[in-house]
C-alpha cells in the first residue's frame, strides 16, 4: 500500500463546490482507500491505497465526485516522496518562520514552455519565486493578497495548479507520515 495526497482546487470557497469532508471521507472510503483522513475544509485528503498511478486515482476520484456531487473537482494525487521532496526542496527556509507567507503550487505536470518572465513583470520587490519541477513556490512576505502574480501562475505556467500555504503542506506532510 502506498500513502497518497488529494489536494483538491476550488472545493468550500464561496458556497461552490461544497464538499464537506465527512463526505469526502467517505467518497474515499467508497473507492476502497483506507485510513482516509481531511486536513480542513480545502480539500486536501491522505489516504492509502495499492493504486500504483496517481493519474489514475486523480481521475477516480474527480468522476466519483462528479457522479455524486455534480461538480467537476480537480484533484492532483501525490504519493508520500514527492511531498516530501516538494518540502525539502523548498528555496524559501527563511520564510518557513511566517508560513502564510510562503505558498506551494502544486502541479499536474511539469511546465513545458513557462513564462516565468510574465510573473517577474508583476512580482513586487519583496516578493520571489521558483519553479523546481513540478512545484512552483512563492514567497510573499506581504501577503498573498497583495501578491498580483499568484493569480497568474497557472496560466503563466501552461499546466493546472493547486496552492497551499506552508503551514497546510506541513500539516498535510504530518498527516501522511502518519500513515505508514
Amino acid at each position: 500500500m502506498t500513502t497518497y495526497i488529494a489536494l483538491f482546487r476550488g472545493i468550500n470557497v464561496g458556497g461552490k463546490n461544497v464538499l464537506p469532508m465527512k463526505d469526502l471521507v467517505a467518497l474515499l472510503e467508497r473507492l476502497s482507500f483506507q485510513d482516509v483522513k481531511t486536513y480542513i475544509q480545502s480539500g486536501n485528503a491522505v489516504f492509502r491505497s495499492k493504486v500504483k498511478s496517481p493519474a489514475v486515482l486523480s481521475k477516480s476520484i474527480r468522476s466519483s465526485v462528479k457522479s455524486s456531487f455534480g461538480f467537476e473537482a480537480h484533484v492532483i494525487v501525490l504519493n508520500r516522496d514527492e511531498l516530501e521532496r516538494a518540502i525539502r526542496s523548498n528555496p524559501y527556509p527563511e520564510a518557513e518562520a511566517e508560513p502564510k507567507t510562503l505558498h506551494v503550487f502544486f502541479l499536474d505536470s511539469r511546465p513545458k514552455n513557462p513564462d516565468l518572465h510574465r510573473l517577474e513583470s508583476v512580482r513586487l520587490d519583496s516578493e520571489h519565486f521558483k519553479l523546481v519541477d513540478k512545484v512552483f513556490y512563492l514567497h510573499a512576505p506581504d501577503g498573498i493578497g497583495k501578491c498580483k502574480l499568484a493569480a497568474r501562475v497557472e496560466r503563466a505556467l501552461g499546466v493546472p495548479a493547486t496552492a497551499r500555504n506552508w503551514r497546510t503542506v506541513q500539516k498535510v506532510a504530518a498527516l501522511a507520515k502518519g500513515k505508514e
